[in-house]
């Protein structure tokens, strides 16, 4: 076996994982197209992309949609979107329609951290400032699970 790879590649597999030899591979890298189908907020983080196009198999893959419906997990979804356009229109900057759903998510983002900060304190330790007192160490936590009835 080895002989017959060293004939056909002119390259010995005993010189390591990885010879001078050997040839590179050429990846792949997905990439969407301008006006590209996008999944819901609450989709796009349970599948971990905006886009079903970059939705590929992943072997470790976690059910997302089995995360509770919180204000949090809402906001989580939120922030996740809006990155996700920001990495898409830093490549397609001309894309008007992704830059108005850009423009959308960032308005409601800003709406669901602002009540969520209302109703549960600062989720940054710099939301303290807007306090009488500092207030970042007050519990609970945003992420000690705080779930709506």
């Amino acid at each position: 076996m080895n002989q017959e790879r060293t004939q056909q590649t002119g390259c010995s597999t005993d010189q390591g994982t990885l010879p001078s030899c050997a040839p590179l591979a050429v990846p792949y890298v997905p990439f969407q197209q301008t006006g590209a189908a996008k999944y819901s907020a609450q989709e796009a983080l349970a599948q971990g992309t905006l886009f079903p196009g970059l939705d590929l198999p992943f072997h470790l893959m976690v059910d997302g949609a089995e995360a509770p419906k919180t204000p949090l997990t809402e906001l989580q979804a939120l922030c996740f979107v809006v990155t996700e356009l920001g990495l898409y229109l830093d490549t397609h900057k001309n894309d008007q329609e992704a830059f108005r759903l850009f423009q959308k998510y960032v308005a409601m983002e800003q709406t669901a951290r602002a009540s969520y900060e209302e109703q549960y304190g600062p989720l940054q330790q710099t939301g303290a400032a807007a306090n009488e007192c500092y207030s970042w160490l007050c519990e609970p936590w945003p992420w000690n699970g705080q779930q709506e009835a």
